[in-house]
């Protein structure tokens, strides 16, 4: 159990750092951001930044040096990078979880062999791949690059033989999967946590809207059969188990016919996961950092509905009309430059619980 005034290394200075460090210290406790780019977010929150890039070694290990442990807020630290700071400090959540979640095709392998359903897929790798593929899935089919794919980059819709015949004859020999899409009535997200002595919290479920790609709103309660709600809970804790796993998981779930389809794992907090910051005593945030210090999770029971509203690009110019709702909680992120799609800030609206 880390102590008072400890320092948490974060990989990472987005908003999810940003708001990490902010839990971190009400807790206590010191962060120290590392990452590449010039002022970022989470730069504002914290005790300590190192701007260096990840092909730093000396940076790293200075880094590592000067933590109690190491975490991160996006998936796609270069390995190399962990190798050097996991030889001076713990990383938490685990390895094996961020290699997993760091490849689409690894991610589904592991889902299925917990008897978890996905959606179809198949290796793709040059063009006759594709066409192999094609074969066996109706369109429309998604191609997707199997790492550094986020809120709808590195994806491509195959919604027709016209477009199949254009993507095969452009196709470039490289990794990704072909995955049949699913025409899904719903999708939600179970934001949940796990510590060292394998005590295990799960957030309700939200519903969440995507608009191109990127997520819009999640609200919660969702509107689901209390079976789905229970079913989606458990399979949850199932991967937390099989991996070991300590600190915040989101995984994202579609609802088909009754029943779950597994999208992806995100072993960090999560975007679908900010309401918890008004709807709950302990948000997701504070719980990630309880559970890699090695503290008991606290009480993540909801005790407001919520929908929580992503501010993207432009959206963050109405702030001044948005400030105006008495019940809307309004978390901004610091970032310097608008650009279209790009996450500002979120704003959580608030009702009496149902």
């Amino acid at each position: 159990m880390l102590p008072i005034g400890s320092t948490i290394g974060i990989l990472g200075g987005g908003q999810l750092g940003r708001m990490l460090s902010v839990a971190a210290s009400r807790l206590g406790f010191k962060c120290h951001i590392f990452e590449p780019s010039k002022n970022p977010p989470a730069g504002e929150t914290s005790a300590r930044l190192t701007t260096a890039c990840y092909e730093d070694i000396e940076a790293l290990k200075g880094f590592a040096k000067s933590v109690d442990v190491v975490t991160f807020e996006f998936e796609n630290v270069p390995v190399e990078a962990l190798d050097v700071i996991e030889s001076i400090v713990r990383i938490s959540p685990n390895r094996r979880a961020l290699r997993i979640s760091q490849d689409r095709l690894f991610e589904k392998e592991f889902l299925n062999s917990l008897d978890l359903k996905t959606a179809p897929y198949h290796k793709v790798e040059d063009s006759s791949d594709i066409k192999n593929a094609l074969t066996m899935f109706q369109l429309p089919s998604i191609l997707k690059t199997r790492k550094f794919g986020y809120d709808g980059k590195g994806q491509i819709k195959i919604d027709s033989e016209k477009k199949a015949a254009e993507v095969i004859k452009n196709f470039s020999k490289s990794e990704y999967i072909l995955e049949g899409l699913i025409n899904f009535s719903k999708e939600i997200s179970v934001i949940a946590a796990r510590n060292s002595d394998g005590q295990i919290a799960c957030f309700d479920p939200g519903e969440n809207i995507h608009t191109d790609g990127v997520l819009d709103t999640t609200t919660v309660p969702s509107k689901l059969p209390r079976h789905i709600i229970t079913d989606a809970i458990l399979l949850t804790s199932k991967i937390l188990e099989e991996l070991n796993y300590i600190g915040v998981l989101g995984v994202e779930l579609f609802v088909l016919d009754n029943e779950l389809i597994v999208n992806e794992i995100a072993p960090r907090v999560h975007n679908s996961g900010h309401w918890t910051q008004n709807g709950c005593v302990i948000d997701q945030f504070e719980q990630h950092i309880r559970a890699i210090s090695g503290w008991p999770l606290g009480d993540g029971r909801r005790y407001m509905n919520v929908i929580m509203k992503n501010l993207l690009g432009n959206d963050i110019l109405d702030v001044s009309n948005l400030i105006k709702e008495s019940k809307a909680a309004i978390h901004l992120y610091g970032k310097e430059e608008i650009k279209p799609k790009r996450k500002m800030g979120h704003i959580n609206h608030l009702s009496e619980k149902s």
